[in-house]
């Protein structure tokens, strides 16, 4: 909702807001200083869990996995104060929304870690398929990619880039030309909008390009997972989990340009792709072998 609000830079100050912990939360405020201390609980939390797991924890690749994720939410708390210090540049701001993506994995592995689940599965008989396994961390690469193409158009301002849908700047196929550009920024202009450059529509572009791909690696996931695990209830759940969440994010990401970037709209379409990318992880979780050597082996096969 920060970006999505434009209240990026609605404190100009960090650490502090307004010279004070706790400003007046009114407009912008509102949304950069709550994002802000949420921020500092989950780093509380973070921290919490991670000397947790040296006290208790035996496997080391766990104990491991807490000390990056700490590491993780605090760079990425620097890199939130150094977004607004530098006035939200591109590039420190993209990178600040994928580490969030990566943090989000990373807290996923260790809570399956903690699972029941997993304890159970030590004493379960599971034959885990390379060649899904392999199409899983395609498909994660494919959705942290298309993570990244859409932070970038978030903060290159290219949302609206490409106004329409399903033809884009009014053509089924973009010659990007500068009549392509012409067009959008008339629209844009009617719409009280400022100009476009060619590069942002390419970057609007990308971002469907991106979806395209993400649904094709979908659709090759479904059908090896649905071949292999017909009959095996938590891949099964997942694939249709799967299935469901990525219909409703390209529903949401349509919706999003039709809507004129509704704040609200917007929002939810960034959090389904990070619950997106925290699905297709918990699925390799579920098909993979539980020991690292095990791993490799499937993987080499």
């Amino acid at each position: 909702m920060v970006t999505s609000t434009g209240s990026g830079l609605s404190v100009p100050d960090w650490p502090l807001s307004y010279g004070t912990f706790f400003p007046p939360m009114i407009g912008g405020v509102f949304y950069e200083h709550g994002h802000r201390m949420i921020a500092t609980f989950v780093g509380l939390l973070t921290l919490i869990q991670t000397i947790a797991l040296a006290v208790v924890e035996q496997r080391k690749w766990v104990k491991v996995l807490g000390f990056c994720s700490l590491l993780a939410v605090v760079l990425q708390g620097v890199l939130g104060g150094l977004t607004v210090l530098f006035y939200l540049p591109v590039a420190i701001s993209s990178s600040h929304a994928i580490l969030a993506q990566t943090f989000l994995g990373l807290t996923i592995i260790i809570a399956y870690s903690q699972s029941m689940e997993r304890r159970q599965r030590e004493y379960e008989k599971f034959e885990a398929k390379g060649d899904f396994l392999k199409m899983i961390l395609i498909f994660i690469g494919l959705i942290y990619v298309q993570l990244f193409l859409g932070a970038f158009m978030r903060h290159t301002e290219s949302g609206l880039a490409i106004y329409d849908f399903p033809t884009m700047g009014g053509e089924w196929l973009p010659a990007f030309d500068q009549a392509m550009l012409a067009n959008i920024n008339a629209w844009r202009f009617e719409h009280d909008l400022p100009n476009v450059t060619m590069h942002q529509v390419v970057a609007h572009f990308l971002h469907r390009v991106g979806a395209l791909l993400v649904l094709t690696g979908l659709w090759i996931v479904l059908s090896k997972g649905f071949k292999y695990y017909r009959q095996y209830a938590p891949i099964k759940k997942i694939l249709n989990l799967l299935m469901f969440v990525i219909t409703i994010q390209i529903i949401l990401g349509i919706v999003t340009v039709l809507s004129g970037k509704s704040p609200i709209l917007t929002s939810i379409h960034v959090a389904t792709g990070a619950f997106t990318l925290g699905c297709s992880v918990f699925l390799f979780l579920r098909s993979a072998p539980l020991r690292l050597e095990d791993l490799k082996k499937v993987l080499s096969s």
